[in-house]
């Protein structure tokens, strides 16, 4: 089934369900809202309200990185990674300048650059083979869960758990060979780094095109989709790139840095093994100092969770208004275990390459910085691997771009 065919269902029967998931997310994001505004900051209130904003981008374009590999490697199919292409274009021409300048509107910005390492490569690999294993990515994760896909409820528990792990392991690896961060901004200029990005986005652009023509003689567009609206979905592909690509901008305003996922996970992970009186202030990588910080200080005052939770509910307004939230309960043995051993690599995988398809790739490279174009490769390569596992957990090998 394509994916207008799959994404354009409605639920006839059931729309008390719908209104009743519609004012259940308004509300949950409202009150969140003001607590955070009062608790916290209404900078961070407004961090919310761009994590609620991103997972309606993610949710209605049915932004899935997982899925956009998972076809392009099986059968060719390039629209979700040229989308990617494009997300990654117009947030380079955004967020460069900015830190080039260290200031946007007044605000100091960084950007997530990092080692280029054995870490990295080892990292991006698990966490390609876990994508393809428990079903989404980091972002993808997220929006299907917070939409009422309840198998990834699964994965996410043990993205987390396997967060926890990656932090306690992560000195060792960060002990094997590597090489300094490397900034193409700081390297070349911003105006140069540009150019050299939009080249590479160009032309991954064109070769995947040209493979999509010649398997199938035609090219899915990413602009326009058939008997689609903007209150039920699908949003183009395009929209959804343009949209992320704006949102990490915003994100790099408020927050002073791009958008990230999983370092949340961990965080989420040690809290609850603190609130079971477990000394995890012990255990290496808990025992830092800056995450001793984050541990006592309450959940709401952490940027990324915050935006975590906003991708959620923003996702679950979203499958109300699109009258397809709809959680489906039985999850069959072999699935339930891909989700476990997926949601385990994910988190592991994330640590050791210092962020996910969000904050290692999306604004890795958004930041300039070259282990964003290290994770892709190895990230593909584990992807690519995934291929041939899920089978052994009775999951299909789509050739149709779908949800995660």
């Amino acid at each position: 089934m394509n994916r207008s065919a799959t994404l354009s269902r409605q639920m006839p029967d059931q729309p008390a369900v719908q209104i009743r998931v519609i004012i259940g997310a308004l509300a949950l994001m409202l009150v969140l809202a003001v607590v955070i505004n009062q608790t916290v900051s209404t900078r961070m209130a407004l961090l919310f309200a761009t994590g609620s904003a991103l997972g309606i981008v993610l949710y209605y374009a049915m932004f899935g990185f997982t899925s956009a590999f998972r076809v392009l490697l099986a059968d060719g199919r390039s629209a979700g990674f040229r989308a990617q292409m494009v997300m990654l274009g117009v947030a380079c021409l955004l967020i460069f300048p900015a830190l080039a300048n260290g200031s946007l509107f007044g605000q100091p910005v960084t950007g997530f650059v990092s080692p280029l390492s054995v870490s990295v490569a080892v990292g991006a690999f698990l966490f390609g083979l876990g994508m393809q294993m428990g079903g989404g990515c980091a972002s993808g994760t997220l929006f299907a869960a917070g939409g009422g896909n309840t198998r990834m409820f699964v994965t996410l528990l043990f993205f987390v758990v396997g967060s926890v792990i990656g932090i306690t392991h992560l000195g060792w690896w960060q002990s094997l060979p590597s090489h300094a961060p490397v900034s193409l901004v700081k390297a070349f200029g911003w105006p140069l780094a540009l150019l050299l990005n939009i080249a590479v986005f160009a032309t991954a652009y064109w070769v995947v095109t040209r493979i999509e023509r010649s398997r199938h003689g035609v090219v899915e567009p990413i602009l326009t989709i058939r008997n689609a609206t903007w209150l039920r979905g699908p949003w183009p592909l395009l929209a959804g790139a343009v949209g992320l690509a704006v949102l990490n901008f915003v994100t790099l305003y408020l927050a002073g840095r791009p958008w990230g996922i999983t370092s949340a996970f961990g965080l989420w992970g040690g809290m609850a093994l603190q609130a079971m009186q477990v000394p995890i202030e012990t255990w290496s990588g808990y025992s830092a100092p800056a995450m001793q910080q984050a541990l006592a200080a309450p959940v709401l005052s952490d940027a990324t969770s915050v935006m975590d939770f906003g991708i959620m509910l923003g996702a679950l307004l979203s499958a109300g208004m699109a009258c397809k939230f709809k959680p489906e309960w039985s999850i069959s043995g072999r699935h339930l275990l891909a989700s476990v051993i997926g949601g385990l690599l994910l988190g592991y995988g994330a640590r050791l390459a210092y962020g996910c398809n969000i904050g290692a790739f999306f604004s890795g490279i958004a930041s300039g910085s070259l282990h964003g174009w290290m994770w892709i490769v190895f990230a593909l390569v584990g992807n690519w691997a995934g291929l041939f596992v899920r089978p052994l957990f009775n999951l299909p090998v789509p050739v149709r771009a779908s949800a995660c």
